[in-house]
């Protein structure tokens, strides 16, 4: 035995994984002390224990038994949908909060986390390696690891060992039935229902949301099973990857039964013909396979504009998704796709499961991941009273000091608000030095948040090099975009407030408060001397009108669409200082002269209503002269051609007023796509702006007629 080690009584540990698989339940064992010493403890306890799919979370060649699985923090996504028995993660390696969180959903009952970190007294000052990723290896207190320990310290469930001192295991009663995995009522409901919809009409798509852990996706394999029996020739399933689907196969398998002919790691055929197929999304969306049923599994964490492109591809889809979980997505998801389905298919319908499946309600450790990270959390703002911008409090606001109670309903608005907010963002929003916050309230009750972080002021030849594309500095997101792709070096010097998250409650939307926070935010930011107030989201119209109604100028897009929202990033900021002022109008500036250059080299799908805004937004660059005006004259009389028109009429474009004037008129579309985006006729007449290039061009002439008779002053 090693010296300062007590021995784990290996009996004691098999008859608890026995007991709490009896229970439905599993457990966290949190072992506190020196690492090495742990280590050894562990390595005397594994070999008796039951490792079934088991996994180690750390550095490989740390690992203390052969028959764990090594993975990195960074590939718990690949584990979604599927089950393990037992989880060594080492917390003295690094603890990213949404890894953690969504691991801890594939222990099945009977599972154990053993969860190696030093003793809960001294989590507010761990130097935690994971910090580094993310720029909080400030070296300061770190309230959110001290507000995990108090919420372990507190909890019964967990069973904190010492690998020095005699550990006591808690005595758990027999069950009045053993727990089983067996089909649920909630999933017979759901198999029902799918195989209805399956069999049923076209473009009435299902979105099945649930918690993890409720046996969605052996629902779903179910189904697929029944369907290729009733007569469906070809059920087609993507998801993130392909391990995500592993239970819904392993069920698919299972209910055919005898009707398999054959099987393969992607691919389930009947004797009959039918088959069940995996396609990873992008090649399901490449190749367009034909197929009656399409089903999406872990659908959140897929991007929208993706889910969207099968939605409109196939005749009967069905997306599933977790709605609490580590990916931040669910809700979001949710929320976001909705708006979508409304649109698209607004016959679409719904179903939850609610009923654990891998282990019993209530299960311990599924009630302490919940409160540790927050999934759960839910904004309730009670009954408020019609909203009147008088009665609204905004004030700045600290979440690390903040009860748990209003910690939680302020965390459940920005989840409820955002299409990804994750554990690791509660972690950031309550440790970031550079944070700043704002809470709106109405007699007490939380109905907005803002959630800011102060970046720039790095030095003049950090800047210079950021600049030129020979250094990027973590964090800084909008001084070091402005820097390196406007190409103004002191936008990285100077310092700015970017809002990250902005929410306001569904029952208090509409009378100010989102601007009154963000109007908070920016005095804030120049009573701190800082030189403007920006922000980056993903580009719709609709964020777009409100981040212009707050203040804010148009100072740059992304070239590059974002990975989870399909959009392209749009960058906005309000200037508060003299040198933040002259920097936003220069940029400004020379963005109107390279945009009507850039924007069909690079925005050739971007929404032509946004583009206009965009567009409208920017300083007026471009002058028709004599010899444009006679141009226009002649082409909006049919005696000059379109090609030779689109210089003239791309410069008119950035003419003081004119988008503004085109924005209202009914071939805005038309004239974006055609003049701006340099989009082909055929290319409009898919797109139904035109029946053919005569057509097109002839609605053109009939708005430069129009524009000049009735627009602004050229």
């Amino acid at each position: 035995m090693t010296s300062g080690m007590v021995a784990p009584d290996t009996y004691a540990w098999r008859s608890l994984q026995a007991s709490l698989a009896a229970r439905g339940e599993r457990r966290l064992v949190l072992l506190e002390g020196a690492r090495d010493l742990s280590m050894q403890w562990l390595q005397a306890l594994t070999p008796s224990l039951e490792l079934e799919g088991g996994l180690w979370v750390g550095v490989a060649s740390d690992a203390l038994d052969g028959r764990l699985t090594s993975i990195e923090p960074a590939k718990a996504r690949q584990w979604l949908g599927r089950e393990t028995s037992l989880l060594v993660w080492d917390g003295w390696r690094g603890n990213p909060p949404d890894a953690l969180a969504a691991l801890t959903g594939t222990l099945k009952a009977g599972g154990l986390l053993f969860w190696l970190m030093p003793p809960l007294k001294e989590w507010g000052h761990f130097a935690d390696p994971d910090y580094a990723r993310t720029g909080l290896d400030h070296g300061q207190a770190h309230p959110f690891a001290e507000r995990m320990a108090g919420i372990l310290a507190a909890d019964p469930s967990v069973i904190r060992v010492r690998p020095d001192l005699p550990c006591t295991l808690p005595e758990l009663s027999a069950p009045h039935c053993e727990f089983t995995v067996a089909t649920t009522p909630d999933q017979q409901g759901l198999i029902q229902k799918l195989v209805a919809f399956g069999l049923g009409r076209r473009r009435r798509p299902l979105v099945v949301t649930a918690d993890r852990g409720r046996g969605k996706s052996a629902a779903l394999g179910m189904a697929a099973a029944q369907l290729l029996l009733q007569g469906r020739r070809q059920v087609l399933v993507t998801a993130p990857s392909r391990d995500n689907v592993d239970a819904l196969f392993e069920h698919a398998r299972g209910s055919l039964g005898a009707e398999v002919l054959e099987a393969n790691h992607d691919r389930i055929e009947t004797v009959s013909g039918a088959q069940l197929r995996f396609l990873p999304i992008r090649d399901l969306l490449r190749e367009k396979p034909e197929a009656e049923v399409v089903m999406v599994d872990e659908a959140a964490a897929i991007p929208v504009f993706l889910l969207k492109l099968v939605l409109l591809g196939w005749p009967r889809v069905a997306f599933a998704s977790t709605v609490h979980g580590y990916e931040g997505a669910g809700r979001g998801f949710a929320i976001r796709f909705r708006q979508i389905l409304d649109q698209a298919t607004p016959q679409w319908q719904s179903q939850t499961l609610s009923q654990p499946v891998r282990w019993v309600k209530g299960d311990p450790l599924e009630l302490l991941i919940s409160g540790l990270f927050l999934l759960g959390a839910e904004h309730n703002p009670g009954d408020l009273p019609e909203a009147e911008v008088g009665e609204v409090v905004i004030e700045p606001w600290q979440p690390a000091q903040a009860s748990e109670a209003k910690l939680a309903d302020a965390f459940g608005l920005l989840v409820d608000a955002h299409y990804r907010t994750t554990p690791a963002d509660l972690r950031q929003w309550m440790d970031e030095p550079a944070a700043r916050s704002w809470r709106a309230h109405i007699n007490g009750k939380t109905v907005g948040v803002l959630w800011g972080a102060v970046e720039g002021g790095l030095s003049k030849e950090l800047a210079a090099q950021v600049a030129s594309g020979k250094r990027r500095v973590r964090g800084n997101l909008l001084p070091q975009s402005l820097a390196s792709h406007s190409g103004f070096p002191e936008a990285a010097s100077q310092r700015g407030l970017r809002i990250i998250r902005i929410a306001v409650t569904a029952q208090a939307r509409r009378v100010g408060i989102g601007r009154g926070l963000v109007a908070a935010a920016a005095a804030g930011a120049e009573q701190e001397g800082l030189d403007f107030t920006g922000t980056s989201f993903g580009g719709s119209s609709d964020l777009y009108d409100f981040w212009a109604s707050c203040g804010l100028e148009f100072v740059r897009i992304g070239l590059r669409q974002e990975a989870t929202s399909g959009e392209y990033p749009v960058q906005m900021a309000y200037a508060g200082s003299a040198e933040g002022m002259s920097l936003v109008q220069q940029v400004r500036a020379r963005l109107a002269r390279h945009w009507l250059v850039l924007v069909p080299l690079n925005w050739k799908d971007l929404e032509p209503g946004l583009l206009a805004e965009m567009t409208a937004g920017l300083p007026s660059e471009c002058w028709p002269d004599a010899a444009d005006i006679r141009d226009l004259q002649n082409f909006g009389g049919g005696h000059r051609g379109f090609r030779l028109m689109v210089p003239v009429l791309r410069d008119l474009s950035l003419g003081f007023g004119v988008m503004s004037w085109l924005r209202g008129h009914e071939e805005a579309n038309l004239w974006c796509r055609a003049v701006l985006q340099g989009w082909s006729w055929p290319e409009l007449q898919r797109e139904g702006l035109c029946s053919g290039q005569r057509d097109g061009e002839d609605r053109l002439r009939t708005v430069v007629l129009e524009l000049l008779q009735n627009g602004p002053e050229l």
